[in-house]
């Protein structure tokens, strides 16, 4: 099969294209025929060695890529036949996905359900049960102010759609005036641009003071959010696309992690992302789509925050 491979840590390019031998699904595995495959903005940091990346990085050669979409076409032994020919989304364990074929542990196979296309569920695999769980912890309530910084991003987007679901009031945040249009379509009642000086104050001015503030960028941008979160509010802090994590500053209360969820939480959350877009709650935005051969491109766009929601790869 062909799969992206990297044998060094470093820039894009260490990504390449090869033939390697098929995957065989072990005891309690199924291997599934990719269609589509998910990119996190931590794959690129997993692939350049930086960032929390550079402490735990992976045993090399590998084949990058966590999360799948197919159909299953072999099982492992002790896995019930039946599965075959089911589509399913599947997270693979943090290697595997970015190739024709992949497996997965058969408790991390999810069923997609009717009326959800493969793709948009692949998006929403990692995306979607990453804002379920912080929209959860968070406990946003009606009337809100909440702000949503990279509103625009794969997990921003969805984090816009599940706020304004619970009747709050959302101001999205994300680099240039071009996302705008997206993230109000989403249901946000206000967009800034944080490359512009002085956002947070425009913030601060249009809500009083947001009672949230969803920080998956750090740095510079999550310090100046922090800023127009009002005395007493709230902070979910989640992401460090910067490359630093923002602390929340000493007016605002950190939102409690919760410690690291269960493989069967895990599965919760994402079954629970995918039943509210099969109702039509939740949608990802897939920006763009690069097939296998250009997966070193795929990363290029993503470190140079040229790309807007999801991105995918077409084995």
């Amino acid at each position: 099969m062909r799969a992206v491979t990297m044998d060094r840590f470093g820039g894009p390019d260490v990504l390449q294209v090869r033939q390697v031998a098929d995957p065989v699904p072990e005891a309690g595995q199924v291997l599934v025929a990719v269609e589509y495959a998910g990119i996190t903005f931590m794959e690129t940091q997993v692939r350049a060695g930086r960032g929390p990346a550079a402490k735990q990085r992976p045993p090399l050669p590998r084949v990058p890529g966590n999360g799948v979409g197919g159909r299953v076409v072999a099982v492992g032994p002790g896995v019930d036949p039946a599965l075959v020919g089911t589509v399913v989304v599947a997270t693979t364990g943090g290697t595997g996905g970015y190739a024709e074929l992949a497996v997965a542990r058969t408790e991390d196979a999810v069923p997609v359900p009717a009326g959800v296309k493969l793709r948009d569920a692949v998006a929403l695999l990692a995306d979607g049960r990453t804002a379920v769980l912080l929209h959860r912890r968070a406990e946003v309530g009606a009337g809100e102010w909440v702000l949503v910084e990279a509103a625009g991003g794969g997990v921003g987007s969805l984090l816009v759609q599940l706020a304004a679901a619970s009747g709050a009031r959302v101001i999205g945040a994300a680099r240039g005036a071009g996302k705008g249009g997206l993230v109000l379509s989403l249901g946000a009642v206000a967009y800034v641009d944080y490359s512009r000086s002085g956002w947070e104050r425009e913030v601060a001015e249009l809500s009083g003071g947001v009672d949230l503030v969803f920080d998956g960028v750090g740095g510079e941008v999550g310090a100046q959010g922090m800023l127009a979160v009002r005395p007493g509010g709230r902070a979910s802090v989640y992401g460090m696309a910067s490359g630093s994590w923002t602390e929340p500053a000493g007016h605002v209360r950190a939102v409690p992690d919760g410690g690291v969820p269960s493989a069967a939480e895990i599965r919760a959350f994402t079954e629970e992302a995918l039943a509210l877009a099969a109702a039509g709650r939740l949608r990802p935005t897939i920006g763009q789509t690069y097939p296998l051969h250009e997966a070193a491109e795929a990363h290029r766009a993503i470190e140079a925050r040229a790309t807007t929601g999801k991105t995918l790869l077409i084995p």
